[in-house]
């Protein structure tokens, strides 16, 4: 659980041990005192150190104010004291602090790019600063996105300036170099990538490495030659670009250790040295040729031209891109918009296929109403004709019948009139 400062001159036996309460994930010197470290823990502390106290960290964060995910880096800033740092982990947070109070962080932004469209924050796993521009700084998630932020916004949302955001998998390291461009390490399924990024450009990075078959684990550019970037691999790879000498293959790669991964990447500020950590705690420490770590004629101006060249092929690719969305979507639109008059003509038709439909109904309705009337009549004749034949006369003897019944009747109607009219002339 400890970690240790060497003296590249001795080898054998670290100089100093610095017992941490939680294993550290990342350590950074102060740049203007070399005796005062700051470090992030496993367990989301930050702690600071002073080499001429001894092992242990002179002050710890609160764990109830610390961060929730380990501190996968910290940073100190350029500020008038010294003593002021910032710090970020996959709890998606980036929190300021001063040495000097480590009670609770002076500041804090939570990486979420786009909280109307998506309120969870990003987690962030590298994180860059450019001394020239204080405010500014570059944050690494392991959603695969590099947030470029401003600290002096007015709002939260306003400190989030942009997005860039082509990686399908946590970007490992994020350093500004010429031309303020950034290196993000990309692991792909089982092929991987660097690209280097222009702040003009958010759709597209410029330029970028072939894939590899081994994930990439680190990355920083060379603080001495603008054209030369190193990045480490997973397959124990430390691979040296040169782009001023060829951009599909890097110029130098060493098979550093075997088996094992190379997790972390520093280059010596003269550009000559350069240490690399292994899985197993391993640090290998590897010299340079002067042709990559001393500076050609006029390699600035040719890294700054190509570096130009590339953001303006890009900016003409994105226009054409966004001519032909907008193409497809007026497209689209007029497609909609026929559709739409279409299904108002067919819609009418349905309203008068419908209204046939109806009427036909009903006459069908009126016309099966009348069939069951006529067969009920039917019907009713033939049970008469039934009971009529069940009586064994037919229907002329029946009719004859009746003639004669009304003959009989029509006779016995006037003698009975006159026996009534003899006996009321007896009775007067």
């Amino acid at each position: 659980m400890d970690s240790y400062i060497w003296d590249i001159e001795n080898p054998n036996k670290p100089e100093l041990a610095l017992k941490p309460v939680s294993p550290l994930v990342c350590l950074e010197y102060n740049p203007k005192d070399p005796h005062i470290l700051v470090g992030g823990c496993y367990n989301g502390q930050l702690g600071f150190w002073d080499t001429r106290k001894g092992s242990h960290p002179v002050e710890m964060t609160p764990i109830e104010k610390s961060h929730r995910d380990p501190i996968y880096k910290t940073i100190f800033l350029q500020s008038k004291t010294g003593t002021e740092c910032f710090s970020t982990s996959t709890d998606g947070q980036v929190l300021w602090w001063d040495i000097r109070k480590m009670g609770e962080p002076t500041e804090s932004l939570s990486l979420c790019p786009n909280p109307k469209k998506d309120p969870r924050p990003q987690g962030g796993v590298s994180l860059e600063f450019e001394p020239t521009m204080p405010t500014k700084f570059m944050v690494g998630t392991e959603q695969g996105s590099v947030l470029s932020c401003n600290r002096k916004a007015k709002s939260p949302s306003e400190k989030i300036v942009c997005s860039f955001s082509q990686h399908y998998g946590p970007v490992y390291a994020v350093q500004v170099g010429a031309q303020l461009s950034c290196v993000p390490k990309d692991p792909f399924m089982w092929r991987k990538l660097s690209r280097i990024w222009s702040e003009d450009l958010r759709e597209s990075s410029i330029m970028w490495t072939k894939q590899h078959m081994s994930y990439m684990t680190d990355g920083c550019w060379s603080p001495v030659r603008p054209a030369v970037f190193f990045t480490t691999k997973m397959d124990g790879t430390l691979d040296v670009w040169d782009y001023l000498f060829k951009q599909n293959d890097p110029t130098l790669s060493i098979q550093v250790v075997c088996d094992e991964s190379l997790n972390a990447l520093r280059v010596q500020e003269q550009g000559r040295l350069v240490a690399c950590g292994s899985h197993s705690g391993t640090v290998t420490l590897l010299e340079l040729s002067d042709g990559l770590c001393n500076i050609q004629r006029n390699e600035k101006a040719s890294v700054t031209a190509m570096f130009e060249r590339e953001t303006k092929r890009e900016k003409i690719l994105e226009t054409r891109h966004r001519e032909m969305r907008l193409k497809e979507r007026s497209k689209s639109s007029q497609d909609k918009e026929e559709t739409h008059e279409q299904a108002e003509e067919e819609e009418g038709e349905d309203l008068v296929s419908k209204a046939e439909a109806e009427f036909f109904k009903i006459v069908e309705a009126e016309k099966k109403a009348l069939e069951e009337a006529e067969n009920k009549k039917n019907a009713a004749l033939a049970e008469v004709k039934q009971a009529i034949a069940q009586e064994g006369v037919t229907h002329e003897e029946y009719q004859e019948a009746e003639s004669d019944a009304k003959k009989t009747e029509e006779v016995r109607t006037p003698a009975e009139d006159s026996s009534e009219k003899t006996e009321e002339q007896v009775k007067s």
